[in-house]
């Protein structure tokens, strides 16, 4: 048996498209022609193929909330074999291979301590949720790190997470696993990709001549020098969706052709229950997967303006249920619960000692709940990725703020209109010189159009 490990991780995740006013509706998404939007065109070119061919079963991988609850709904077969395979890869190794994500996909690092906790905390119960089991790995978004962030995963259970080698110092036995001393005094597992061979394949599969001259040209005499374990680790859509047909590479490579070039293929789950960490490295803060400088593209006056409207937001929740004895952080840990189903209102309220509260109160409550939840939602990666600030990705961000605002108003009588239209008019567009307050407006007709507003 070959000392040589091998594992593909593969990051599955469509961002949100749907109509925030309309429950995230997707409908017609110019481009994802002959299908009707990306969605459906992705599934088809990678979630269904690779689902059928079993290779979630020998990789790796974690799958984004919203597309998961997009694909319970739309594509319910694939949906139930990608959560088989992590039941099934349990039944065989005696752990699953799936990870969780953080809810929304939000950039972890350049959140409030606060809305971190929150964040991990939804992305953990919607795991169990749909996996059947909690998570003990967790995807970081875009490898988003800092040491307060790594804390956060711990507090919340979180075992292990993944890093890029640029982010690390000291990652001298391949993928490790590896200790990281966190500010508690306590530690955390990570697992180091490689980055160079994870964006070859990433970003030129096509070119590589297939899993079998891939692994004899390249897998193959890397063993020379190669520590114990090699890891990948990538975007999942590189296999079907950006490159049509290369679902077919990790399929090879995973059940015959790393094994042939001597490797055992293993997952992440299964490889930390036989080797645990030996050695420690340490965290270069404030980075993300392929560039020391990458959260930068995150920040700006765009950002600068939805923090403030967060902020807020915040207060007028506070200033609602301190009067009445509600802790309303207490109630957004598990507001997600409801979200998913797990509890009916009257449940969740009676759970929450609001029981004996005014309906007017109790439904002012969950209004404010429900505002909260759009407010992270503004926080997804996307609206902040582009160096064009008119684009869908921001209209959908601004359209969650909208909802929030609508629920905030419904509940107080409060609007956060004017100081929030007030701080995007500062926000432009460096293509078309169009502001922010301008796309709101347009944002808010959309919402008029839904019935919200």
């Amino acid at each position: 048996m070959s000392d040589h490990f091998f594992c593909v991780h593969g990051h599955f995740y469509q961002p949100p498209r749907g109509n925030p006013f309309r429950d995230d509706e997707l409908g017609v998404e110019e481009g994802a022609e002959p299908f009707a939007n990306f969605n459906e065109k992705a599934t088809a070119l990678c979630y269904a193929p690779n689902a059928m061919l079993g290779s979630f079963e020998l990789m790796s991988f974690n799958v984004g909330n919203a597309l998961m609850r997009w694909m319970e709904k739309n594509a319910p077969s694939t949906y139930l074999q990608i959560t088989a395979a992590d039941h099934n890869h349990a039944l065989r190794w005696g752990v699953g291979n799936a990870l969780a994500q953080p809810a929304h996909h939000a950039i972890l690092p350049l959140c409030r301590l606060r809305d971190q906790h929150l964040l991990v905390r939804w992305g953990m119960i919607t795991f169990e949720h749909r996996f059947g089991r909690p998570a003990e790995g967790m995807w970081l978004p875009d490898l988003g790190v800092t040491l307060e962030t790594l804390q956060v995963l711990r507090d919340n259970g979180v075992k292990f997470t993944i890093l890029g080698q640029a982010q690390v110092n000291g990652a001298n036995e391949g993928a490790g696993p590896y200790w990281v001393k966190l500010p508690s005094g306590d530690q955390i597992t990570v697992y180091v990709r490689d980055d160079s061979l994870s964006n070859t394949v990433a970003f030129g599969v096509r070119t590589l001549g297939g899993a079998g001259r891939w692994a004899r040209n390249t897998l193959q005499p890397l063993k020379r020098n190669l520590s114990r374990m090699l890891l990948l680790a990538l975007e999942g859509e590189t296999f079907g969706y950006h490159h049509p047909g290369e679902e077919n590479f990790v399929r090879w490579l995973l059940t015959y052709e790393a094994a042939a070039v001597g490797y055992q293929v293993t997952t992440l789950m299964r490889d930390l229950q036989d080797h645990p960490p030996q050695s420690e490295v340490t965290v270069n803060e404030y980075t993300a997967w392929n560039s020391t400088r990458e959260l930068a593209r995150w920040r700006g006056a765009l950002r600068q303006a939805f923090d403030a409207f967060a902020e807020r937001l915040d207060h007028l929740c506070a200033d609602y249920a301190r009067p009445i004895g509600v802790d309303i952080d207490r109630a957004l840990k598990d507001y997600i619960r409801l979200r998913l189903g797990q509890v009916t209102e009257a449940q969740f309220l009676k759970d929450m000692g609001w029981a004996k509260l005014s309906a007017q109160q109790a439904g002012a409550l969950l209004a404010l709940l429900r505002a909260q939840f759009h407010r992270q939602r503004i926080y997804n990666s996307n609206a902040f990725f582009y160096e064009d600030l008119d684009r869908k990705e921001t209209r959908l961000a601004i359209a969650d703020a909208v909802c929030a605002i609508h629920f905030a108003q419904h509940a107080t009588g409060s609007d956060l209109t004017p100081d929030f239209c007030r701080d995007l008019e500062h926000v432009v567009s460096n293509q078309s010189g169009r502001t922010a307050a301008q796309i709101l407006e347009e944002v808010q007709a959309w919402g008029r159009e839904s019935g919200v507003g």
